[in-house]
């Protein structure tokens, strides 16, 4: 049964502020005082920090990008212009939502998707890691979206970013996720003529299909 959700597209905003209304949100959610939410945002250039234990240490160079800690899982990554950022604010309700694993991999599908859709990319994941890769032309891996969740009684914060014209960079002031920079892609460098309306269209239809949420009466 699809439930319905809100979508806030909120444009261009700071971390911080979309992370305090993220904040607000799930206390709302809790209560009911507020449907489930899908956040879309581009964040101005921004390291944030997960809880993995050895995440600082995976920041090299930062020079002027401002460094947070947040309470997502996952270690280091970059946000910034031309990327696409979605924070699904969801009450996962009974056993069978009740499962963040499930939960991170219906995120990656919906990735997957929006990527086969709106980019023509074939993508999908890789073992043991959370995000949606490729195999670019001469057959090395890249990553294309990183995801770190957090979840408070039940109601999920944080997201997945995807690359769609990033500026890649800046990766390179850190060791995104762990790896090295060189393992991260977007979706123009391997199909130049993508669309980020569409990409933001699809994603959308597609995390309300994966999560079985709608914001259409």
């Amino acid at each position: 049964m699809t439930k319905p959700w809100q979508v806030l597209d909120l444009g261009t905003a700071d971390y911080r502020d979309v992370w305090q209304r993220q904040l607000a949100l799930v206390e709302q959610r809790q209560i009911g005082a507020v449907p489930d939410t899908l956040i879309l945002v581009e964040h101005p250039h921004v390291f944030t920090l997960g809880r993995r234990r050895d995440s600082q240490q995976n920041v090299l160079a930062p020079g002027d990008v401002p460094v947070i800690e947040i309470e997502r899982g996952g270690d280091v990554t970059y946000h910034g212009p031309g990327q696409l950022v979605a924070y699904p604010i969801v009450l996962l309700e009974g056993d069978a939502e009740r499962d963040l694993h499930k939960f991170l991999r219906n995120l990656e599908e919906a990735v997957i998707q929006t990527c086969a859709r709106a980019a023509g990319l074939t993508t999908d994941r890789e073992p043991g890691k959370t995000g949606v890769w490729t195999t670019d032309p001469n057959g090395a891996r890249k990553k294309l979206c990183s995801m770190g969740i957090a979840c408070r009684k039940w109601v999920t914060f944080h997201g997945l970013a995807l690359n769609v014209t990033t500026d890649l960079s800046y990766f390179r002031r850190i060791n995104p996720c762990g790896f090295e920079a060189s393992v991260m892609s977007s979706l123009a460098a391997l199909s130049p003529s993508v669309d980020p309306q569409a990409v933001r269209d699809a994603l959308v239809e597609e995390l309300g299909a994966a999560l079985e949420r709608s914001d259409r009466a």
